[in-house]
């Protein structure tokens, strides 16, 4: 990177490349007006019809509040100088509407709302990246609607995807989400929870006010990657579905801390990407491991708005019919297709409710991705390791080429266990690294103290600094192109697991929330 360039880049980042319009980007005038006040259940609460758009895309906001009116700004995400987010447009204000009840579907237990449009926008003009739409009222309540706008000609380096499928999965505005429903008496009950999950639907104010698992699961690297000024691109889940020819514009792929649900079309794209030399960061931990498919909308309508996934493979009615379509979770049957044949390691299970998160213990220290961390063999990084973790499972379809970076005891609620950081290459194609651990992206949370804590925390000695250095070191070399003959594994697994052992079977019911 140039030196120009270099002054506005606040940690040592050298070898990645750098995009000169991110670097100005975020050198303007940051805010934290963005951020949001408390607000009652359907204070004021929205959603777009599109999870992410781009040049020429007319997005069309939903708003349900019973204030006399409703102002609505789109913040742009990023470093800017620690504050978080730039002011991109005002909207202006709208009458405040109280908005129909939602529809209801038995059997699928699908919950949607039929809204009248609250306002048309396009965002021609607005730099590609993470959005909150603020909503705010004239009773002083607020509320976020996430958006990102994608660059659909951008050739960068690394793509981000934002796992919208995940946030779908868990959000239970109306009562229902893919892992729980109510039932008589008060309560609630797996048994009854949505089929059919739709992102026609706001995200309840008490997750993160509407903003869902953004900031848990993903802002503490968008924040890192547009504080390096990195050449990078944004879009969802539901963009890698419908175009997934793009990955060939890009190196590298970043999965981020939470990235469960994932349709045959992302699964087998990504394969085939790797194998033609896309590389690939899963920074989390219980990636692709719910099979899902997308249906259409009706009321209101759109494209890939309705989320799929029945988890018991019996009640779905492909069964028997179509069974690669099946969606039961990628393990399981009656297609079984693991996860780790991408990763390279595979999910095992979360921490009992309340459970201390363990350490991650560095096991191969002269790796390339351990260099400059300042870590030896035996090293340490504290309280890095839960409450989901990954490890590497011997044998078919697990790949033969896994190194094993840090090999992490653990306690679950399947007894005691290990995560594993991992990395693997194909040969003539690309490399994947997997953190084995939920909780790598929110450890690289380095708020100066602009924001309020504990909403946005502060570096952690001991923590912050090692997994920042490694993601700095991932993203330099998986920005440069296939990793397959630059940078090929040194497998060591078999200094951990004796060949065709096994795990115990996977367990997740939710209780590693998003």
């Amino acid at each position: 990177m140039g030196a120009s360039q270099r002054r506005n880049v606040h940690l040592d980042a050298e070898g990645l490349p750098v995009a000169g319009w991110l670097v100005e980007e975020n050198s303007r005038p940051g805010t934290t007006d963005w951020l949001v006040h408390g607000t009652p259940l359907h204070g004021v609460e929205g959603f777009c019809n599109l999870t992410s758009a781009g040049r020429g895309d007319e997005v069309t906001l939903y708003v349900n509040s019973s204030a006399a009116y409703v102002t609505v700004k789109a913040f742009r995400l990023g470093w800017y100088q620690g504050k978080g987010a730039r002011l991109v447009a005002d909207l202006g204000e709208r009458r405040g509407t109280v908005q129909r009840a939602p529809t209801f579907t038995p059997e699928i237990n699908m919950v949607e709302c039929d809204w009248q449009p609250t306002l048309r926008f396009g965002v021609d003009g607005w730099p590609p990246g993470y959005y909150l739409l603020r909503l705010g009222t004239s009773k002083g309540w607020s509320q976020w609607v996430p958006l990102v706008v994608r660059d659909d000609s951008s050739r960068a380096a690394v793509a981000v995807k934002s796992s919208v499928n995940t946030w779908q999965a868990y959000n239970l505005w109306g009562g229902y989400s893919l892992y729980l429903g109510p039932v008589a008496g008060g309560g609630t009950d797996m048994a009854n929870r949505a089929r059919v999950v739709s992102f026609n639907r706001p995200y309840p104010p008490g997750w993160e006010d509407g903003s869902a698992d953004l900031f848990g699961n993903e802002y503490p690297f968008v924040a890192l990657a547009e504080r390096l000024g990195l050449d990078v691109t944004y879009f969802t889940d539901v963009d890698l579905h419908e175009h997934p020819e793009r990955l060939a514009d890009h190196s590298c792929l970043v999965s981020l801390g939470h990235d469960e649900y994932w349709s045959a079309t992302m699964r087998y794209s990504c394969q085939k990407a790797l194998e033609s030399g896309l590389n690939i960061m899963f920074l989390g931990a219980n990636a692709c491991y719910r099979h899902i498919r997308y249906q259409p909308s009706v009321a209101p309508p759109g494209l890939d708005r309705h989320e799929v996934c029945y988890k018991d493979a019996l009640e779905d009615p492909l069964y028997g019919k179509d069974n690669a379509a099946v969606t039961a979770n990628w393990p399981s049957g009656p297609d079984p297709r693991p996860e780790s044949q991408l990763i390279g390691i595979e999910y095992q299970a979360f921490q009992p409710a309340g459970a201390p998160f363990g350490d991650l213990v560095v096991v191969d220290p002269s790796s390339w991705i351990m260099a400059g961390t300042g870590l030896r063999s035996g090293s340490v990084i504290p309280g890095a390791n839960g409450s989901e973790f990954d490890r590497y499972v011997p044998g078919p379809p697990s790949p033969e080429d896994v190194q094993i970076l840090c090999h992490s005891p653990i306690t679950s609620v399947i007894g005691p266990s290990a995560s594993d950081m991992a990395y693997y290459t194909v040969r003539g194609g690309g490399g994947v690294f997997a953190s084995g651990t939920a909780s790598f992206v929110n450890r690289l949370w380095a708020n100066p103290g602009a924001l309020p804590q504990p909403f946005a925390p502060a570096a952690i000695p001991k923590v912050t600094a090692p997994l920042t250095r490694i993601t700095t070191n991932l993203l330099a070399e998986f920005a440069r192109g296939p990793l397959g003959a630059r940078k090929p594994s040194q497998p060591n697994w078999r200094h951990f697991y004796a060949a065709g052992s096994s795990a115990p079977p996977p367990v997740d019911v939710g209780g590693g929330a998003a």
